[in-house]
């Protein structure tokens, strides 16, 4: 993993930092549509928004201030973002390069950083990408069940389709064809992703039973659930196949 020397924590931080001027920046992706674009602390690299974690820092329980994750970007105060994975966020910790970082950002009073930083980034990763499904699921962009997913897939109704992570390969394969059919893309291998949480966290989080595959019939909604999935994914370190709205597996209309 890259360090960049005098690297500044962020722009939330400092209102003006050399080599990312977020206003200036957030201006001219917004230009080109990009949207709001901001800096890892750890590798430098500038990226959307939506794609980084931000590390919100607040007071602990003694009144000094400790870093901890925050996933939907609304804690007030300030804070950094990171663009890592779990492995190489584990790894900045152990060599110092994160608390550095913040140190620099934080000169007269750095952050305390949780030995279990990387447990709690996890879960408010999981967190978002869950409570986006129960919302999705509460506004009827939801399909679970086989039969329900499978008639909706040949009708080329179904934007995304995915598979918990125990669920069936026989069921899976199954639903990945009737999804091919109403796609008109059978030959082609697309298949429904396979989502880092099993039936349990799935049935959880849309607050019925034994939930195994899903599918979101709206493209809009695809794009907010695929791009918490992609920033999930990455971080736990998976394939990220998965890139937001534009992933080839969340269908066009």
């Amino acid at each position: 993993m890259r360090t960049p020397s005098n690297e500044t924590v962020s722009s939330d931080i400092d209102e003006q930092v050399p080599e990312f001027d977020e206003g200036t920046v957030t201006r001219r992706s917004g230009a080109r549509g990009d949207g709001p674009m901001r800096k890892c602390v750890l590798t430098g690299r500038i990226a959307p928004r939506d794609t980084l974690l931000r590390l919100a820092v607040g007071p602990g329980a003694d009144g000094k201030p400790v870093v901890l994750p925050d996933a939907l970007a609304k804690a007030p105060g300030r804070g950094a973002w990171i663009g890592v994975s779990r492995g190489e966020l584990e790894e900045a910790i152990d060599k110092g390069h994160l608390r550095n970082a913040l140190a620099r950002g934080f000169k007269s009073a750095p952050p305390a950083i949780p030995a279990d930083l990387p447990d709690l980034c996890e879960d408010a990763l999981t967190r978002a990408f869950t409570a986006r499904l129960g919302i999705e699921y509460r506004g009827g962009n939801v399909l679970a069940g086989s039969d329900r997913i499978a008639e909706a897939a040949r009708m080329g109704k179904v934007r995304w389709l995915a598979h918990a992570s125990d669920a069936g390969a026989d069921g899976s394969r199954k639903l990945d064809q009737a999804w091919r059919v109403g796609e008109d893309k059978e030959g082609t291998g697309a298949a429904g992703d396979s989502l880092p949480l099993d039936r349990d966290a799935l049935s959880v989080a849309l607050g019925r039973d034994n939930v195994v595959h899903l599918a979101l019939t709206d493209r809009a909604a695809a794009g907010r659930v695929t791009a918490l999935l992609a920033r999930l994914n990455r971080y736990l370190g998976h394939d990220p196949g998965a890139e937001g709205p534009a992933d080839q597996r969340a269908s066009e209309p």
